[in-house]
């Protein structure tokens, strides 16, 4: 095949999965990154994709064969390596997990969701300090999402700190009050009214 067919042919079963995808049909779609990754093995687009779709569809030993594949392509692509920790993480396999999401972190510190996802695994580890650090990065990259605020309250009360945990759970109640509400719930922690 000629160099300009062959790039016209794999342009096109890129759009044909595009548009699979936008159908809905993650079948065909995968279809289509099978037959991309049949000649060209090592396109990463392809390879991501497919690593996506088996992820959600759960077919997780398959995911992280392209998962890892990715990164040997790619391996200072910090979203490469964020991708595998997740991946990992979905298979409990923690210390592999924390090992790619801190070297996604490394990559790039301002990927909160690997941020994110280091405190994840380090709460699942039982290391809380480290948690904690991982979550405070995480709220301080991305200040208004209430998912890093929840986890790190969470990672107080299993310091045994409850103080910090109110702190969160008051500093939730300005952006977030149902947040806030449901971790008054779980915890049984209550916020003072102002002036009480």
């Amino acid at each position: 095949m000629k160099p300009l067919q062959a790039l016209m042919r794999r342009r096109g079963l890129h759009l044909r999965a595009r548009c699979w995808l936008m159908l809905g049909h993650e079948a065909a779609a995968l279809a289509s990154f099978d037959r991309v990754l049949q000649t060209w093995p090592d396109d990463t687009h392809a390879l991501a994709s497919r690593a996506h779709l088996h992820g959600q569809a759960g077919r997780l030993v398959l995911a992280l064969v392209d998962a890892r594949h990715l990164v040997q392509l790619r391996p200072h692509q910090a979203t490469a390596w964020f991708n595998l920790g997740f991946l990992l993480e979905a298979d409990e396999r923690w210390e592999e997990a924390l090992k790619a999401f801190e070297r996604a972190t490394q990559l790039d510190p301002l990927l909160d969701r690997a941020w994110y996802g280091a405190g994840l695994v380090l709460i699942r580890l039982q290391r809380f300090d480290e948690a904690a650090a991982a979550l405070l990065r995480n709220t301080a990259l991305q200040p208004l999402s209430p998912h890093g605020w929840y986890q790190l309250a969470r990672v107080h009360l299993d310091r045994q700190d409850p103080q910090a945990a109110l702190k969160v759970i008051r500093h939730l109640q300005g952006f977030e009050p149902r947040v806030a509400a449901q971790l008054e719930r779980e915890t049984g922690l209550q916020v003072r009214a102002a002036g009480a």
